[in-house]
């Protein structure tokens, strides 16, 4: 994983939704410090340095120093309440770790070498089942992102969680199925052209007769030209 971030806090002596809302109403970001069998420290965070993490990716699987009270507090951020419209954060939850806490996150698929992937050269489309895979492994080991190759894939193939290389020490939660990941699925043209065909064929329907080139012959055709034939005969 990349560098361990540093984020300043300052304690909020006080709990509750009330100084919350005082929080905000200073400009700081409420939050909570919590885990490996200590007190919670209530914080407030400058919204400056959260947006930029946030922004920058990653938000849930990057370790933070908290500098708060004098100390140091290494954590992952684990909850993010948002504001239901313009998205502000409201509030944030951090999980204390060390080396030896293993942790559940939400790790971003990297799909590669698409280039190598003869059903997408043919026009496939891929088919992203799951962009995140659920992991658990270290905290001081968690990816930036799960690298999923796509050479060889063709129209038809999909790649499972046991085809995909993870680090070491990195499991899947999910264990009771070879779950997909994803898929080359084929062209959508190549799907609509064989519904309208399809289609056409379920119009055309029983009883109809078709002309040396395959046309359908509408009813009533064949006679109007057996009669023409027969006044010219007469």
């Amino acid at each position: 994983m990349d560098d361990i971030h540093t984020l300043a806090a300052e304690p909020k002596e006080r709990a509750g939704k009330g100084a919350a809302r005082a929080a905000r109403r200073d400009g700081r970001i409420p939050g909570v410090i919590y885990g490996a069998k200590k007190s919670p420290v209530m914080i407030t965070l400058d919204p400056q340095e959260v947006h930029r993490e946030i922004r920058g990716g990653g938000f849930f699987t990057t370790l933070f120093d908290i500098k708060v009270n004098g100390g140091n507090e290494r954590v992952l951020a684990r909850d993010l309440q948002q504001h239901p419209v313009n998205e502000r954060p409201l509030h944030i939850d951090f999980l204390r770790v060390s080396t030896s806490t293993v942790v559940v996150v939400e790790v971003p698929c990297n799909f590669i070498n698409d280039e190598e992937s003869p059903g997408i050269k043919r026009g496939g489309v891929l088919n992203v089942v799951r962009h995140t895979l659920e992991l658990s492994c270290r905290a001081d080991a968690i990816p930036n992102e799960i690298e999923i190759d796509l050479t060889g894939l063709d129209i038809g193939d999909s790649v499972h969680i046991s085809q995909i290389d993870l680090p070491d020490g990195v499991t899947p939660t999910i264990t009771d199925r070879d779950f997909t990941v994803a898929s080359v699925a084929a062209p959508s043209v190549v799907k609509e052209e064989a519904a309208e065909e399809a289609e056409g064929e379920e119009e055309l329907g029983e009883g109809f007769e078709v002309d040396e080139e395959g046309r359908p012959i509408e009813p009533g055709e064949g006679e109007e030209a057996g009669g023409e034939d027969e006044k010219s005969e007469e």
